[in-house]
């Protein structure tokens, strides 16, 4: 074919060649030409960098939707939940952030022209701004740290220099280098000042100056130095250009100053935050409005216009959704008046607004629960605690403290319950027959009417079950009616009294699909079979067996008729009253401990002074136990010196005049001047004579106890050094002395841990070591005592010398030997780990005839179970008292083999005596004094 336009054809060519060389030169990374550098530019920044900023900026607003701020601690700066590093390895990465990040390297990748060390795309310095921003808001702040150095390092001249400084410091402050972050951006901001002043040098934008400062005030705050933080954040305030950001810093300049008691101040940032309306979020103005309220002066307040503004809010449709946060303001507005009907309904609405806050709902919980607290409610205010606990975080110190209380509640319930419920017997005890009989037939129609109330209430419910079941049966396909509505066929299948429909084919309704002609069924299969038990044969069954059933179900009915009758008769509750004065008796001890308890426990647990002098003061009344009244007094001595001192001084000459000798008046009047108040704290102290305790310095400790108990009389402290003591007087003078010791401490410290571990000792082990006594069953282990004095004395370290020769000698067995201690005055030599009573009595005669010797002191044998109760019950005389066999000396003492191990004895602390459980123990036992 001819070519018609060969010149043309030439052109095209050549001119496609030369487009394609020129786009060649245009696309290459290595060529500084103009086209390269507007064309990678272009590519950049309308494609990729175009794409990566909407990724990054979707993300950013999922995190400020997500983040749900806490209004009730101070806001941070910037709205971004921060991740530890355990829930960051398990946090799922924002597709948005990947996106932006992948964009940024795909820019750097593809379109950075670096030549001769330097770059030519101005395009590329966004690309690392946009991968350092993504790694930032991932939370990745190391390598977002490495992006915005990067472009402090390659570009120094470009315009987003600023920006990139202030990137990097953010990122700095996330890693904690705060004072790092405070002395570059403060540099930052010189710099700006000097620009400033040049008529031709760079300036700074507005809201790079606000993010400056907002970024400096951060980290103030993060060194808590308030004072410079609130001078940063108002110039952010007054630069930033995003009304959200304006909200924010004036809601965190409210809450600084808040914090520092600057209340006026607080109010007008706050105000400030109402007064954008519109141009802050609803949220922030509504909790802007609370925090206004936490300050209201309810002195000059007006609180008419504190009322009226809120419920002009609660009649707003724009705050519906913050009706939680509304409702709970003015529940406290009412609860600080004591209006406690208006507060219980509005923190009850608060409650029903289903608040996503969970402190919100805690804080309604709780505060309902002090309510009911303070009107001596308590069984209702534990569970609003119970139902506090539960939305409170388990590591605050307020979950410690309503813990703490809950617990407390659970005792002045069950004293509560007990009193209660034995000054009600108590009471009609002390009726005369004819009254008690009035007493009860009182009761007796109340409980009749109560019980008519319930029958009816129930005929009611039963009818309106019955009712709701015909209207289920009617509702079921009605074989009058078809579905379309047109009169039905009859059903070929009808009860027998039933005409039969004519003409009807099987394909009619099933017999038991129909509930009409199931319950006629019924009815004439009782009238046929009568009533049939529920099993195999049941036609073959006589009627005897169901006339049995009916039997027994109309014996059981009577029976339930004559309970029922029974419970209207006086009889059925005098029967049940105490008949013998030791019955009575023991009721009311129950109710004066109950009342003890209760005393105790309102004054040291909930300083409820009133109620616990009211307590008190009602048990001296009612003649209590010997080992109450003396408690009760002092308690209430100790109650009016807060509360009254005229009656205090009463008191106190009663106690002194009555118990001169008691430790009680004692403790009143100063009788030990020479306890002398130290530096050391009440711990401290403690801690050191407890730790003698532990080195059986038993003597010493106990000199030293009556005093510290007198100088810490009123602390908590004091109910450890009184269960100290007490182990201590086991350990000396026996168990007598100690279950005397822990009564003490049981009555007068019920509610301490000490109290506490005192009756439980005495109601689990006390009975079983009273119990014990001397056994006269041989068995393998037997030991050898001689009494001594001190371990200084030195008749006792001759006869230890004596011993120990003896041991090394003479010792057909591995014979050990101890120092124990008895009494205060008397102790023991002990040789251990004799396998026989013969064997002992020889060693026994050895050390009482051999002329190498000759042990003046009385050798006592005896086997280790006694020896457990002679340490317990310090009664050696009684064991010495009974029979015993003389010492038979044998004609040539036994040959032994030469220097065997011999246990050397140390001081007294270092030997530890064998005491069974319950007994006061050596140090590191488990009913050892509790040190905490």
């Amino acid at each position: 074919m001819i070519n018609r336009f060969p010149l043309k054809t030439k052109i095209f060519k050549l001119s496609f060649f030369t487009a394609f060389i020129l786009f060649l030169v245009a696309c290459s990374t290595k060529k500084d030409t103009f086209l390269a550098r507007n064309s990678h530019a272009l590519s950049t920044r309308d494609n990729i960098l175009y794409n990566g900023q909407i990724g990054l900026d979707k993300g950013i607003k999922e995190i400020k939707t997500g983040s749900k701020d806490n209004f009730w601690k101070r806001l941070p700066i910037e709205k971004m939940q921060i991740i530890d590093d355990n829930a960051a390895a398990e946090k799922t990465k924002n597709a948005n952030f990947e996106l932006a990040e992948a964009k940024a390297t795909k820019a750097i990748q593809k379109h950075s022209m670096n030549i001769g060390g330097q770059e030519k795309n101005y395009q590329i310095d966004e690309a690392y701004l946009l991968l350092g921003k993504s790694r930032y808001y991932d939370q990745r702040f190391i390598p977002a740290l490495d992006a915005f150095n990067y472009i402090l390092y390659k570009y120094p001249t470009s315009d987003k220099i600023y920006q990139a400084k202030i990137w990097r410091e953010k990122a700095n402050m996330r890693l904690g280098n705060d004072a790092q972050v405070i002395n570059n951006i403060s540099k930052l901001l010189e710099e700006k000042e000097k620009e400033d002043k040049k008529k031709n040098g760079k300036k700074f934008k507005k809201q790079v100056i606000a993010d400056a400062n907002a970024l400096l005030a951060a980290s103030f705050l993060n060194l808590e130095e308030k004072d410079s933080a609130i001078a940063k954040l108002k110039v952010a305030e007054r630069f930033t250009k995003v009304n959200s950001e304006r909200a924010r810093y004036r809601f965190i300049l409210g809450q600084l100053y808040q914090e520092l008691g600057v209340r006026d101040s607080a109010i007008y940032c706050y105000q400030s935050v109402i007064d954008m309306n519109r141009k802050a979020e609803r949220e922030i103005i509504i909790q802007a409005y609370a925090k206004k309220a936490q300050l209201f002066d309810y002195q000059n307040g007006d609180k008419d216009s504190f009322v009226k503004t809120y419920n002009k809010l609660v009649d707003d449709r724009e705050n519906r959704p913050f009706l939680d946060v509304i409702y709970y303001e003015m529940g406290v507005f009412y609860d600080k008046q004591n209006d406690q009907e208006l507060a219980k309904e509005f923190y009850n609405a608060s409650l029903d607004a289903n608040s996503p806050d969970v402190y919100l709902v805690a804080s309604n919980y709780r505060n309902l629960g002090n309510m009911h607290f303070k009107n001596t409610e308590y069984s209702t205010a534990a569970k609003y605690y119970d139902s506090t606990l539960v939305k409170l975080d388990v590591k605050t110190r307020e979950y410690i403290h309503i813990k703490k209380v809950r617990k407390d509640l659970d005792e002045v319930i069950e004293y509560e319950s007990i009193a209660k419920e034995k000054d009600s017997i108590l009471n009609i005890v002390a009726l005369s027959e004819t009254d008690r009989i009035l007493y009860f037939e009182k009761h007796i129609d109340k409980l009749k009417k109560s019980d008519e109330d319930k029958k009816i209430q129930e005929e009611k419910e039963k009818e309106t079950l019955a009712n709701i079941d015909r209207n289920n049966i009617n509702s079921v396909d009605d074989p009058a009616q078809s579905k379309s509505g047109m009169p039905a066929k009859k059903s070929s299948v009808a009860p027998p009294s039933m005409p039969g429909a004519s003409g009807n084919t099987a394909a009619n309704t099933f017999y038991f699909y129909n509930p009409t002609t199931v319950a006629f069924g019924k009815i004439e299969f009782k009238k046929k079979f009568g009533n049939r038990a529920l099993g195999g044969n049941w036609r073959l069954s006589t009627i005897k067996t169901d006339a049995a059933a009916v039997s027994d179900t109309t014996a059981t009915a009577k029976k339930e008729d004559a309970k029922e009758v029974e419970q209207y008769t006086t009889a059925f509750y005098l029967d049940q009253l105490p008949k013998t004065q030791a019955e009575i008796d023991d009721i009311a001890k129950k109710r004066n401990f109950a009342y003890y308890q209760l005393g105790i426990i309102y004054k040291e647990k909930f300083k409820e002074y009133g109620l616990a002098s009211k307590k008190l003061e009602q048990l001296l009344t009612y003649n209590p136990e010997e080992k109450l009244v003396l408690p009760t007094m002092y308690n209430l001595y100790k109650i009016y010196q807060i509360t009254d001192n005229a009656k205090a001084e009463e008191m106190k000459a009663r106690i002194s005049s009555q118990y001169p000798n008691s430790r009680y008046a004692q403790i009143i009047n100063n009788a030990h001047p020479d306890s002398v108040s130290s530096n050391e704290t009440p711990e401290d102290v403690y801690d050191k004579w407890y730790k003698l305790y532990q080195e059986e310095h038993f003597a010493e400790v106990l000199a030293k106890l009556d005093g510290l108990i007198l100088q810490y009389s009123g602390d908590e402290i004091v109910s450890k050094f009184e269960l100290l003591k007490a182990n201590i007087l086991g350990k000396l003078q026996g168990l007598e002395a100690y279950k005397n010791g822990l009564q003490y401490v049981a009555d007068n410290y019920p509610t301490s841990e000490e109290g506490k571990n005192a009756r439980e000792i005495l109601t689990d082990q006390i009975p079983t070591l009273e119990k014990m006594n001397f056994s006269p069953v041989d068995t393998k282990n037997w030991k050898v005592l001689f009494k001594v004095g001190k371990f200084e004395d030195k008749n006792t370290k001759v006869l230890q010398d004596k011993i120990k020769k003896f041991i090394s000698s003479e010792n057909v067995q591995k014979l050990t030997y101890s120092f124990d201690i008895y009494t205060e005055k008397e102790n023991f030599l002990v040789i251990s780990g004799i396998n026989s009573e013969r064997y002992a009595n020889n060693i026994a005669g050895i050390m009482k005839e051999n002329k190498l010797y000759k042990v003046a002191e009385p050798a006592v044998v005896i086997s280790n179970d006694n020896y457990k109760v002679v340490q317990i019950k310090k009664n050696l005389d009684k064991y010495l008292a009974q029979p015993k066999v003389d010492p038979v000396v044998p004609a040539q003492p036994p040959v032994v083999p030469q220097s065997p191990d011999v246990k050397q004895p140390t001081a007294p602390g270092a030997t530890k005596q064998m005491m069974p459980p319950g007994m006061p123990p050596p140090a590191g036992q488990t009913n050892s004094p509790p040190k905490q």
